[in-house]
């Protein structure tokens, strides 16, 4: 469950500061995921112009440098010390945690760094950063995620931690963690908008050429044994259904869109989306109320049928199961948030 949207700091026309994102590179760390919350936070913007984060890397040794899976170093300007000021935390994957991943303690050096983390501040991981979390004690008792290929051993390691190999993050309010690799900027995007607003991200996504928000989960791009795909697939009728959210659409409606039977194109939609054709359409709409909410003046009952539930009652039901909230409280947040921002 999404926890409704707050931001991590108060920004205002008084004493603006930016919320500082710390990004911990460690050892045998991937290039790509490293830079994923440079791109993402470094990229938000307000609308006076004024970047919304401070993105800082720091490692846990003195300044220099730091190992990569690839054939290079990079060179860390900050040591653990950086660690202190983070209103947000990050911890990227590494191939090299050693003992972190093969026993699930953490070494000392490791556990000296994480000690100038200040109470309070959100903790995020990408993919098998979670196990450097996980090993810190910050996930004992929480949901989590990570590398779909990775679940089995991490579920095995940390028995406290609730893994969900299915989703691509978990957030769990001042914790976050997503599954490997690109699922890192599903989840920052997802901060973007839980501090910002969907404008906000959105224009980030736009920017990164990403979409700003993926359908389904990590459970799509498991290798399952089945036929070999054919040419045919679901993909012009997601178009031809997201045109049409604020009308009913029918299972069958959709499949003829393929020219397919109803079982064929319930079967490769899954295949392809990783969720039923019904549980991809709600979610679209549950993401068109909330866009409609937040960035207009609509009433509610006009954004439940714009959005495709139809009744208030019904879109009420929807983002209570999906969000956690009511779409008057989901509303009231985000003007709250607007009027801080």
């Amino acid at each position: 469950m999404t926890p409704p949207p707050s931001a991590p700091s108060a920004t205002s026309t008084r004493a603006y500061r930016p919320h500082r994102v710390v990004v911990l590179a460690l050892d045998g760390l991937l290039p790509f995921e490293l830079g994923i919350p440079h791109r993402i936070f470094g990229r938000a913007k307000d609308t006076e112009g004024r970047l919304l984060y401070e993105v800082v890397t720091c490692s846990i040794r003195p300044p220099g440098p730091v190992e990569t899976d690839g054939d290079f170093a990079i060179l860390v300007e900050n040591g653990p010390e950086a660690l202190a000021g983070a209103d947000t935390v990050v911890v990227p994957a590494s191939y090299e945690l050693g003992p972190v991943f093969e026993e699930g303690v953490l070494t000392g050096e490791l556990a000296a760094a994480l000690a100038h983390i200040r109470p309070g501040s959100r903790l995020v991981a990408i993919c098998t950063g979670g196990y450097v979390l996980a090993a810190a004690g910050y996930l004992d008792g929480r949901p989590a995620a990570t590398h779909w290929a990775d679940a089995e051993h991490f579920q095995q390691t940390f028995p406290k931690i609730k893994v969900d190999a299915d989703v691509l993050f978990v957030d769990d309010g001042d914790v976050l963690t997503s599954a490997g690799v690109a699922a890192g900027l599903d989840l920052c995007l997802h901060l973007v908008r839980r501090d910002h607003g969907a404008a906000v991200a959105n224009e980030v996504a736009r920017r990164t050429v990403v979409p700003p928000h993926r359908d389904g989960g990590q459970a799509q791009y498991i290798q399952r044994p089945v036929p070999e795909p054919q040419l045919a697939t679901t993909t012009v009728a997601r178009a031809w259904a997201l045109g049409r959210l604020h009308e009913p659409i029918q299972l069958r409606d959709m499949a003829d869109q393929e020219s397919m039977s109803v079982r064929t194109f319930t079967r490769r939609f899954r295949e392809e989306v990783g969720v039923s054709p019904g549980q991809w359409l709600t979610g679209q709409r549950v993401e068109r109320a909330r866009h409609l909410l937040e960035s207009s003046d609509l009433s509610i009952d006009q954004v439940a049928r714009d959005s495709g539930f139809g009744t208030a009652q019904s879109m009420r039901q929807h983002l209570q199961a999906a969000l956690g909230v009511t779409p008057t409280a989901y509303r009231r947040t985000f003007r709250a948030l607007t009027h801080r921002s």
